[in-house]
């Protein structure tokens, strides 16, 4: 055919198992097979392009084969009632993915257009086409043929999500005591409740389920008669469909599937198959339970008309499943200006750089995530509702929400390599954004004439430490970008009011009775105690001076050597009970819009204080053993307690636990710890023979000095990916150890200016803990607050400041 003379065939690609094919969305932006253009796929690497985006995609790697696909919506089909077929049971929370729910999206379906076209020109060869070389076919039918990449992360991480099978199933032992279930018309045993019962697969027995914190739900006789019995399996009445239902293991605590379910309902005379759904499944019950927290509805501004708005910097993101965290995050980030301009409008410089595969570059992936947010392209208004002209003053006009953009690459690239953020569980905002500032750093390590972003938010802390006993101080400096303030609860204005409520509270739940939440009491703690807190000493108890040679209490006092030109604030509204499961404190925070911290700047060593001498109290210090011990009961491992201990000072186990919550992720955690300038005292490491020289060479050519590349891959057993983030988690050890390179600087570029800052944006969370709930985020643009609830964005009536997480202030002044 004249339109493939010149096309060089052997380089073309057939797509095997383990090949990833971008044929769902284009790696530059957020088209789609379902938008105007359609979507290009190279038959050459994969890679799914838009039409806005195929002459540079062109230009820069040499593509000329494409495969086109179009979908075009078709009408939906009306069905009779009765004709629609049950839906099967979720068997993961996941939302539009094999085994997930649907989350209310209408299904629809597509007529999918596919041709050949040759760049450069965009000739089309329409498909099937009599003649085409056999390669060509052979390359677009495993296309055709591929599980998208989209849809492969999208199970992928939800892998640990799914329901297990319960190991009671096959073996499970079934009562002949001739008990008979009605399909309807059930009660517990034991009590009068005729909502969340739960059958036992075992004896039959019909029991309530177990009791909500706020004194709803059932009365526990379910959980009970398992204490008593041992009998493992227990089916929740009303949940039963022919397509399966919720069943719980006790044994093994948590949600299961049974296979053999039917012929154990059988067993007591009920027939799966007739079933109706009459009860809410326990996914539904966690929600509503989470709705009814006075929070979520005070932070979503439920119950109010909010005016939606759309185009640039107005986009949302798409939920995929728990990933409220990083929409929030990316929304507050992307409202900077500093943001547009390193990712939007040098979106072109990022895109044209030479990189293997630009699904995995960090600055393309930015670039793209900035181009969908902000150029406006996929949050246009919608036309005008013709039903809204014949409305009356006063009447409510329909409008219609966005769909908004799937982050599905961008949020597949940040979670490689880490355990939490490549899960689709819920993480915390503020471990996301350390981590997110720890990649931008990566990133822009070898781009020298590029402006680091995360510069905007480094500043630096000057730590004051004074022993009791001799009255001595050591000064030392630390790098921060964030804030944490503590939460005094003991400084609660309306602690009276608080005390009464608990009392109330303890007696409706002796009573068994349900909690209004409207009538919750929350601590009311000024925003200034919280300042004043952090401003405030702090003890060390088993401090270990040089001056004394032994341990002895201390003072720790922090103060900003410099301040940044935008100040994230985390309010730590979490702390660990008796049996260290973190809980969140209820309380309001009446957080100001503008802040003075002029009164906290570092004034450096004051007159008539002595310095610490050097040595014994900083490198050989000893590790406090019983701590170590306390935090490996805990199931971490005890080289990684080791480190949490020295690295707190022996300050006791809360401290140690916090460090151990921020670095167990950390490439080395969990390997032998050895304090700066000591020895190994167990394991093994590698000497710098057994080091690949190979492997020193990558590494450095990352931009790392020798004596970084040799330390960093004899602490990560010679993995590469690994050995470049440890080198950036362990700047303050290299430069202690004098390893200490440009990159030192280049971490340590510090901005510094006016202490006052005004209040630009927050994200608040919704639930009892980081790893559960929902985020959502508000950001002032053009004078108004608005919010950011995934893909929801609307003008903010009452934007509720007092019951943040974290909140983003921007310097005031020069």
């Amino acid at each position: 055919m004249q339109a493939l003379q010149g096309v060089d065939l052997s380089s073309l690609k057939v797509a095997k198992g383990g090949d990833r094919v971008y044929k769902d969305e284009c790696i530059y932006s957020f088209e789609t097979p379902e938008g105007e253009g359609g979507l290009y796929v190279s038959l050459h690497n994969f890679m799914g392009v838009g039409r806005q985006w195929l002459e540079l995609h062109h230009r820069k790697t040499g593509d000329r084969l494409f495969l086109h696909i179009k979908k075009k919506e078709l009408p939906k089909e009306t069905k009779p009632d009765g004709e629609e077929p049950p839906g099967k049971k979720p068997t993961r929370l996941a939302i539009g993915v094999e085994g997930g729910f649907s989350g209310g999206i209408e299904k629809v379906e597509y007529e999918e257009i596919i041709k050949l076209v040759v760049f450069p020109g965009l000739q089309e060869i329409p498909l099937p086409c009599v003649g085409l070389p056999q390669k060509i076919q052979d390359s677009i039918a495993s296309v055709i043929a591929a599980e998208s990449a989209s849809k492969q992360d999208a199970m992928t991480s939800w892998e640990d999500e799914e329901r297990k099978v319960s190991k009671h199933a096959d073996t499970l032992k079934q009562l002949d005591n001739g008990i008979k279930i009605p399909p309807s018309g059930w009660k517990c045993d034991m009590c009068d409740l005729t909502t969340n019962l739960w059958l036992n697969l075992t004896d039959g027995k019909i029991l309530c389920g177990r009791r909500y914190f706020d004194g709803s739900g059932g009365n526990n006789h379910a959980v009970d008669h398992y204490d008593t019995t041992k009998y493992p399996l227990a089916v929740k009445l009303g949940t039963i469909t022919p397509g399966g239902a919720d069943v719980y293991s006790y044994d093994e605590d948590n949600m299961v599937i049974d296979p053999k379910l039917a012929e154990h309902l059988a067993h007591f005379g009920i027939n799966m198959m007739i079933m109706n759904k009459t009860d809410k499944t326990m996914t539904e019950l966690e929600i509503d339970i989470n709705m009814r927290i006075g929070e979520w509805s005070l932070i979503q501004e439920s119950g109010q008309r909010l005016k939606l708005l759309y185009g640039s910097g107005y986009t949302g993101l798409q939920n995929l499943g728990n990933s409220c965290y990083i929409n929030s995050t990316m929304q507050v980030l992307f409202s900077l200006p500093g943001f547009k301009s390193r990712y939007y409008e040098k979106a072109i410089d990022n895109f044209t750089r030479p990189v293997p595969d630009p699904t995995k570059d960090f600055n393309t992936q930015m670039s793209k995530l900035a181009i969908g947010l902000l150029s406006g392209q996929y949050s246009q208004k919608p036309p005008e509702d013709p039903s809204n002209a014949s409305k009356k003053e006063g009447e409510e006009e329909l409008q219609k929400e966005q769909k908004g953009i799937r982050p599905q690459m961008f949020k597949t690239l940040i979670g490689t390599g880490h355990r939490e953020f490549s899960s689709n569980r819920q993480q915390d905002a503020q471990e996301f954004f350390l981590h997110l500032m720890n990649l931008i750093d990566r990133a822009e390590h070898n781009s020298p004439d590029t402006e680091n972003v995360v510069n905007l938010f480094r500043y630096q802390v000057e730590e004051k430490i004074q022993c009791v006993i001799s009255k001595k101080v050591r000064y030392s400096e630390k790098p921060e970008l964030l804030l944490t303030l503590p939460v005094p609860m003991d400084m609660a204005t309306n602690k009276d009011d608080v005390v009464a409520w608990q009392q109330k509270k303890a007696q409706l739940e002796a009573e068994k009775k349900r909690i209004n939440p409207d009538e919750v009491v929350r601590a009311k703690v000024p925003f200034s105690s919280c300042l004043s807190k952090y401003s405030l000493p702090a003890d060390i108890p088993d401090f270990y001076s040089s001056a004394v040679q032994a341990k002895s209490p201390a003072t720790r006092t922090y103060r900003f050597s410099s301040f940044p030109d935008y100040l994230m604030v985390q309010l730590a509204k979490f702390a660990f009970d008796k049996s260290w499961e973190p809980v969140k404190f209820d309380v309001e925070v009446d957080v100001e819009e503008y802040l003075d911290l002029t009164s906290l700047r570092a004034q450096g060593i004051l007159p008539g204080e002595e310095l610490l001498p050097d040595g014994a109290g900083s490198t050989k210090q000893e590790i406090d053993e019983d701590t170590v011990m306390q935090l490996a009961s805990m199931g971490f491992s005890v080289e990684g307690c080791k480190r949490a201990v020295f690295n707190t000072g022996n300050q006791g186990v809360e401290p140690a636990m916090n460090w151990v919550l921020e670095h167990m992720s950390d490439p080395d955690f969990d390997t032998p710890f050895v304090p700066p300038g000591g020895e190994v005292s167990q394991g093994k490491t590698s000497s710098e023979g057994s080091v690949s020289e190979d492997g020193i060479a990558l590494v450095m050519s990352l931009g790392f000095t020798r004596e970084q590349a040799i330390k960093a891959l004899r602490a990560t057993d010679n993995n590469i990916e690994r050995a470049a983030d440890w080198v950036f988690s362990h700047i303050d050890e290299l430069q202690d150890e004098g390893v200490v390179t440009e990159i030192v600087d280049e971490k340590k570029n510090y901005r510094d200016g006016s202490g006052k800052y005004q209040l630009i944006a927050f994200i608040s969370h919704m639930g009892t803990s980081t790893m559960s709930g929902h985020y959502v985020c508000h950001i002032k643009k053009e004078g108004r607050w608005v919010i950011f609830n995934d893909s929801k964005v609307a003008e903010s009536i009452t934007p509720p400041k007092d019951l943040g997480y974290l909140y983003l202030y921007k310097r005031d002044g020069p």
